[in-house]
């Protein structure tokens, strides 16, 4: 068995996947043709990068432990469309290590640790124009965010985010009995697929974002309460005229806002000065 006797780190966040049917289902998720080149994060001790790595063109497995990356290198050394990268891939310059294979798109298939998920979810979104597809497995609850509608308790700054640049559609629930060692919690496998625009027009993405963690920074207060203190250079009237251009009451919280309510709200805070 490979890796047989390296013990998961609970500081790195690992739970080995160990259930074949689970690791086939992800396979056929990611949908790899002849073509495709992948970019794994986080293969562990290539379970999944031994399916991977049959049917695509070319693998990226990119590893933080020292511990398995020779076990990796050694068990793909004649495959030459396999490449193990020793790296954190917080750290590693996506456009870097991808953008010189050529203008093709990217896969991505990802188990990632509960405790990284988030910033890495924000790196992909901020390279989302490398990728045709991202099929990601993690914490339930996190899925559950990212996937989540308006007015319902998971409802939040990932769901807005990634709705706006994505297609999310979660595909499948993974029980912790198919992992060693067993978590304890529940995950989820979904994917995303990158829109060729956003979803709608935001007016300004950077401030875009600014107002959508505004709305959510206090999620008990009021929409009104949260933004006028959120630095978004306007004054309380002009707040209160985007909000009233919009039919937006300020009395609402943010959690309630579609995607597009809050796209409009940024178009008319923009266009009263907002900066």
């Amino acid at each position: 068995m490979r890796g047989e006797g390296i013990r998961a780190r609970k500081a790195l966040g690992q739970n080995f996947l160990v259930d074949r049917n689970v690791l086939a289902r992800i396979a056929g998720i990611v949908e790899i043709g002849p073509a495709d080149r992948i970019l794994e994060v986080g293969p562990g001790k290539g379970a999944l990068t031994e399916i991977l790595a049959q049917g695509c063109a070319r693998l990226v497995a990119v590893e933080l432990d020292t511990r398995l990356v020779p076990v990796l290198r050694q068990a793909f050394r004649d495959n030459t469309r396999v490449d193990i990268v020793h790296g954190d891939i917080l750290e590693i310059d996506l456009r870097e290590l991808l953008s010189p294979e050529g203008g093709e798109r990217w896969k991505v298939a990802a188990n990632l640790p509960y405790n990284i998920s988030t910033p890495v979810l924000f790196a992909f979104l901020d390279n989302r124009d490398l990728f045709s597809r991202l099929v990601l497995m993690l914490q339930k609850e996190v899925g559950d965010r990212l996937a989540a509608s308006p007015g319902t308790k998971d409802y939040g700054i990932l769901s807005v985010f990634f709705q706006l640049y994505f297609d999310v559609t979660r595909e499948m629930i993974v029980r912790p009995g198919s992992f060693h060692p067993v978590p304890k919690v529940d995950s989820a496998v979904l994917s995303f697929v990158p829109l060729e625009t956003p979803r709608v027009d935001v007016g300004d993405e950077q401030y875009f974002r600014r107002l959508v963690k505004g709305a959510f920074s206090m999620r008990r207060k009021t929409l009104w309460n949260c933004l006028k203190g959120a630095s978004l250079g306007l004054s309380g009237e002009e707040l209160a005229e985007a909000l009233d251009r919009c039919g937006i009451e300020p009395g609402r919280r943010g959690e309630t806002l579609g995607l597009h309510e809050f796209a409009a709200l940024s178009r008319a805070m923009i266009a009263l000065g907002g900066k």
